[in-house]
């Protein structure tokens, strides 16, 4: 039958022809699409090799080694070291440093005490009252012919390059720089040229003055981490050294200065900076209200030391646990890292741990090992911040995988909240911390006996990518300390989530003694929850 000079065979073509054409016009349009995300992808790589030839980074090859200046007896710290490497062969004499001002004020005091070198290594130093006034005592320093190095992140000093070179123009004065970017404006673009390498940072913080003292711990530079104003003060703790830490601790120092990831600020900053800025800074954070006022604080501990005297010390074996700075480089054994010698240390725990971590992000290994010591009856108490305290939102989101299993094996956890009006600065905590508003103590006791203290944070950033330091002390005085600062100081003042049934419930310590009971973590509303569980979603636990 024919309709319209068409017959239904005919008609049948035509469709097949239209469904071919329709099939034809989606390949094509999939091709056009293939083509330009092949060209985009194309002009990004061109684009990332071309930013790598322009901005290479700086090699190392043939640059001499330096090395730490041992002590002098001749000095005034030097009969320190003497006597105590003499008097306790093969110990160390230790002091922990809970206050903030306190610690600033040491490090401040053997700074104007320094004579032969000072040699200091810091994740972050702002430039603010407090940073600019120990620069001010380092600059200080130089001018009277002391040797000053100092190595700093490249994460740590946004803002700073001009006022580094100023510092790293002087004589005796050098500053170089772990990892930087190549590319100083916008900083930021060096981790889009190298990933890998920038993501790998200098987490130490290490004070060695005339190769006789040295103080190590979690503080970095800047207000906040030494109660300075009404910046809200972390909650930390340093340790100040002299014997046979210092040269373990100066050795450490001397690896990192002359490693590959290492390099000298003039490699990477041009020009010789602004003194004339730099001065004009120091004057407006000497004459501030923060800095007067820090003028005229109470005396250290480092006073004595200054003046010839040797202060009390606890007499104990202390060891420098600190991870290989070819970590930075990501070409490290495992061997070679922190995490290794700690899993060993911690490895012997009979009876009880506390530990205090501000980022507190255990993974699965972690996990199991610390839920294994519960079960086996060791006393296990974690402490980290709450979500409400934490200024790393999302580190506190990777903890959360792990905190029902935790409690479950029968581990104790306490989250650090802030409290309103809490003063800042005080020791109130004993040899263990100082009040504040957010925990950023990386601390552990175990068996009452051994103590760490330093920069390591029990998450996987500081066990795979960031470089860390501390002592561990053997001394029962000390982790006694600490252990009675968790009990009668932090816990008090942290919620305590624990399991009734399947529920997690938070208990929250009230000023009166009292308890109440919250069903829902304190703080996290329904649009935190909804972006944790985007969070965990993400495969990021690595970079935590």
């Amino acid at each position: 039958m024919v309709f319209g000079g068409h017959d239904a065979n005919s008609c049948a073509d035509c469709a097949n022809g239209a469904t071919v054409v329709q099939i034809d016009d989606q390949k094509g349009g999939a091709m056009r699409w293939l083509r330009m995300l092949s060209t985009v992808v194309l002009v990004i790589g061109l684009v990332w090799i071309a930013g790598r030839l322009i901005f290479p980074v700086p090699s190392t090859e043939g640059r001499p080694v330096e090395a730490a200046m041992p002590f002098d007896p001749t000095t005034t710290l030097g009969p320190q070291a003497e006597q105590a490497l003499s008097a306790h062969a093969g110990q160390s004499g230790v002091i922990p440093l809970p206050d903030g001002q306190n610690a600033l004020h040491s490090r401040m005091r053997l700074a104007e005490g320094a004579e032969r070198s000072i040699d200091a290594m810091y994740y972050i130093w702002h430039d603010d009252v407090s940073g600019l006034l120990l620069l001010d005592a380092l600059r200080d320093a130089a001018a009277r012919g002391v040797r000053v190095r100092l190595l700093l992140d490249d994460n740590g000093v946004a803002g700073m390059d001009g006022m580094l070179a100023a510092l790293n123009a002087m004589p005796n004065f050098s500053v170089r720089i772990f990892n930087p970017s190549t590319v100083r404006s916008p900083k930021a673009a060096g981790y889009l040229l190298y990933p890998l390498r920038m993501n790998r940072r200098m987490h130490n913080k290490a004070f060695i003055v005339d190769g006789a003292v040295a103080i190590v711990g979690g503080r970095n530079i800047g207000d906040e981490y030494f109660a300075m104003g009404d910046v809200p003060a972390y909650l930390d703790l340093d340790v100040l050294g002299v014997g046979e830490v210092v040269t373990d601790t100066a050795t450490i120092f001397d690896q990192y200065w002359n490693s590959q990831p290492v390099l000298a600020l003039e490699q990477v900053i041009d020009g010789e900076g602004d003194i004339a800025a730099f001065d004009a800074a120091v004057t407006a954070a000497e004459t501030s209200e923060e800095g007067q006022a820090f003028a005229t604080a109470a005396q250290s501990v480092a006073d004595r030391l200054v003046a010839g005297e040797a202060p009390p010390m606890e007499w104990t074996d202390v060891q420098v646990v600190a991870d290989d700075p070819i970590k930075g480089m990501g070409t490290h054994d495992r061997d070679q890292l922190m995490i290794t010698r700690l899993s060993g240390i911690l490895g012997g725990v009979s009876t009880n741990l506390d530990l205090l971590s501000a980022y507190f992000v255990p993974g699965k290994e972690g996990t199991r090992y610390f839920s294994d010591l519960a079960r086996a009856g060791v006393n296990v108490r974690i402490l980290t911040n709450s979500w409400e305290a934490t200024d790393v939102p999302m580190v506190h989101a990777g903890y959360i995988k792990y905190r029902r299993e935790l409690l479950e094996a029968g581990v104790t956890l306490f989250e650090l909240k802030p409290i309103a009006g809490l003063s800042q600065g005080k020791s109130e905590l004993g040899p263990f911390g100082s009040s504040g508003a957010s925990l950023h103590a990386k601390t552990f006791t175990a068996d009452d006996s051994r103590v760490f203290i330093g920069s390591f944070n029990f998450d996987p950033r500081s066990a795979a990518l960031n470089c860390e330091m501390g002592f561990l002390i053997d001394s029962a005085a000390i982790a006694h300390s600490g252990s009675a600062a968790l009990t009668d100081g932090l816990a008090a003042r942290s919620f305590q989530p624990v399991l009734e049934g399947d529920k997690m419930v938070w208990r929250d310590p009230q000023p009166d003694g009292s308890t109440v009971m919250i069903e829902h973590e304190p703080g996290l509303g329904f649009g935190n929850r909804i972006a944790v569980y985007v969070l965990n979603l993400l495969p990021i636990e690595w970079l935590l």
